[in-house]
């Protein structure tokens, strides 16, 4: 339903203030003569166009210090790409960096003229990282989801991204239209069984760039709190041995995917060949950074300043 004549009045005088502000150079005073306001409200508008996101901010000069770390990460993990976002004291901040970095990252791929298949991921820094995207016109690639779309309850997973992206970009994009894990093997083979989900999967496997993010196993995993495995699975997968997960797929401190348990229910992509960027920011995430990294499940890789000196000390 779109807004009402004065909501949507309203939208577009912050969306000119923001323009006349940003792009074209204007004063508030000269925002505020441009648009017949006063300069008190002239400012609320042009505060209000960046509270909202609707101003995107890009800073087109990398900090030396992020270029030496990804240097050096890149030398030392043998990554075939890797990008380093500056130190913000606060955490939640911080992801948010590292998700509008991913977001760039992508941009670049989505801006590149040959046609490519690029497959997505989901969870929270990768949704925000594609929410961070300006609108591309792309028509050239297909956009492939990499996980099931469908949550446990039988909504669409919250965290998805692939229908965010539509609203992004004019290129193709596949849903995977199955669960993320599976209530059982059966129900897995005959999910996996469907011609148009094998050719979907078929897809994500011939993908030249992927982007994924990284969980951790722990009390506060994406995979429980998002409701896809119970407490008492997160504990079985933890005595096991498991570290960190991606796309839904579990693995140990050598990065090896754990046999059985929910690996077992796995309607996710396989995490094989091929370009994969993962995302992920955060000392708690080190070990599933580092073993995903050691058992080549990502080569590349995209944090922050402090998990990246962590990344070198250890």
């Amino acid at each position: 339903m779109s807004a009402d004549p004065k909501t949507q009045k309203r939208l577009d005088d912050v969306a000119r203030a923001a323009w006349l502000y940003y792009i074209a150079g204007k004063t508030q005073d000269e925002v505020a003569t441009e648009l017949g306001v006063s300069r008190q409200s002239a400012q609320r508008l042009v505060s209000q166009a960046m509270a909202s996101g609707m101003v995107k901010v890009r800073i087109d000069h990398p900090i030396s210090q992020c270029l030496d770390l990804a240097s050096a990460l890149k030398d030392r993990f043998a990554l075939g790409f890797c990008e380093v976002v500056p130190y913000v004291s606060d955490p939640a901040a911080t992801s948010i960096a590292t998700a509008f970095a991913t977001g760039d990252v992508l941009e670049t791929w989505l801006n590149r003229t040959e046609p490519l298949v690029i497959g997505l991921g989901t969870g929270r820094t990768l949704r925000a990282a594609v929410e961070h995207l300006p609108k591309v016109d792309c028509r050239q690639h297909k956009i492939v989801s990499l996980t099931g779309n469908i949550a446990p309850d039988g909504s669409t997973a919250y965290y998805n991204v692939l229908f965010t992206m539509t609203e992004k970009v004019t290129a193709a994009t596949y849903p995977l239209p199955t669960p993320v894990i599976a209530n059982t093997v059966e129900e897995k083979e005959m999910l996996l069984g469907q011609k148009t989900i094998a050719s979907t999967r078929e897809l994500a496997r011939q993908a030249d760039v992927k982007f994924v993010g990284i969980g951790s196993i722990s009390e506060n995993a994406p995979l429980k709190i998002d409701g896809f495995v119970p407490a008492e699975t997160i504990a079985a997968l933890q005595k096991q041995g498991a570290v960190g997960e991606i796309l839904g797929w579990t693995f140990d401190a050598d990065g090896q995917l754990l046999a059985g348990l929910t690996n077992d229910r796995v309607c996710s992509a396989p995490l094989e060949s091929g370009l994969t960027i993962g995302a992920a920011s955060g000392v708690s995430k080190l070990p599933a950074i580092l073993a995903a990294i050691k058992g080549g499940l990502v080569n590349g890789l995209v944090t922050d300043e402090v998990t990246a000196t962590e990344m070198l000390r250890r």
